[in-house]
């Protein structure tokens, strides 16, 4: 059996080998069978329990961020209607992908319908493309509140803000579209055994026994020509905001910025750095087992989403302020 040499899971790369499960010779199977992390099968009881937290956190950090912008009228602002919808895209990726992993951790629960694994497929790629979207969205905003803050609310009115978010969900439903349409047309005879705990892209394109590279070259080009290109604009735009801080006129204000700005940094540098970092392992750590690729793979895909609600939960006053006041009247 002739190995694929790497992976494309959700934007990232990731080293897959057919020779790693076991092949079986049939047609066009009705269900997959998702191994979790193989070679680890034996800890997945204990692997489940930081995954699960992750689950939990995620949760209720982002619904946090929902209640206190719904309930706290000075937060009707650009960046928190972008936040928002950064909370309701983590909510999305995380229950479309968590609940089938932690049943394959706890209850060994490894089928999958070939139809829900096409449609969590699909969740995953959208709302990766859409996460990147709202991403640039965001410091869009942070670029015109301090390069411009006198003209910020002339510039990022609500029907701008509505425009902007309808533009970054159109955008990935229609980019993410061919992906489903062209795993459907293809006929599966190798095995049905996917080696990770989700139905991720390329992991069930191998599985295809025709010719696969348009699929794999329409990836890449989302990666690159997509994502890419979000995260070039994200970079000159703090580029153009840190030129913009320094410049300010007392260290305090300056310190003051740089905080907001480096929480922001952070997240972005999480969504995109990982993506890098497993496309040199594929690349240059061949040796590595298998299991370690997609428990690294994994993390860095379900990080971010909890990062989120943590990160503007802390870093942010207004919503930090809003919910010790909501605590604090229910504890007295």
């Amino acid at each position: 059996m002739q190995e694929t040499p790497f992976c494309l899971k959700v934007g990232h790369l990731l080293p897959y080998s057919m020779s790693e499960s076991n092949t079986t010779e049939f047609t066009n199977p009705s269900t997959f069978i998702l191994l979790g992390i193989p070679g680890l099968e034996a800890a997945h009881i204990w692997i489940c329990i930081p995954f699960c937290t992750m689950y939990i956190i995620a949760i209720l950090g982002n619904f946090s961020i929902l209640f206190t912008v719904k309930m706290e009228l000075s937060l009707r602002e650009p960046m928190y209607y972008f936040l928002c919808m950064l909370a309701v895209n983590d909510l999305v990726v995380y229950t479309s992908t968590l609940p089938k992993m932690l049943a394959i951790f706890w209850f060994n629960s490894r089928e999958i319908d070939f139809s829900a694994c096409l449609t969590q497929m699909y969740f995953m790629l959208i709302f990766s493309v859409m996460e990147s979207g709202i991403l640039l969205a965001m410091a869009l905003d942070r670029y015109v509140a301090i390069c411009h803050p006198l003209r910020h609310s002339a510039i990022l009115t609500n029907p701008l803000v509505a425009k902007i978010g309808l533009a970054v969900v159109l955008r990935g439903c229609i980019v993410v579209l061919p992906f489903p349409f062209l795993v459907r047309q293809w006929p599966y005879c190798r095995t049905n055994i996917i080696p990770e705990p989700f139905c991720a892209h390329i992991a069930v394109v191998n599985l295809a026994c025709t010719d696969t590279h348009v699929s794999s070259y329409y990836g890449l080009f989302v990666q690159f020509c997509v994502m890419g290109l979000d995260g070039i604009f994200i970079g000159v735009s703090y580029t153009q905001i840190l030129r913009a801080i320094f410049i300010l006129p007392t260290k305090e204000v300056r310190l003051k910025t740089l905080g907001t700005c480096g929480s922001h940094i952070f997240l972005i540098s999480a969504f995109y750095i990982p993506g890098v970092i497993i496309s040199l392992m594929s690349r240059f750590a061949q040796n590595v087992p298998l299991y370690f690729h997609v428990l690294i793979a994994n993390v860095s895909f379900l990080m971010p989403p909890m990062l989120n609600p943590i990160i503007y939960g802390v870093r942010t006053k207004q919503i930090r302020d809003r919910l010790l006041r909501l605590f604090s009247h229910k504890g007295t």
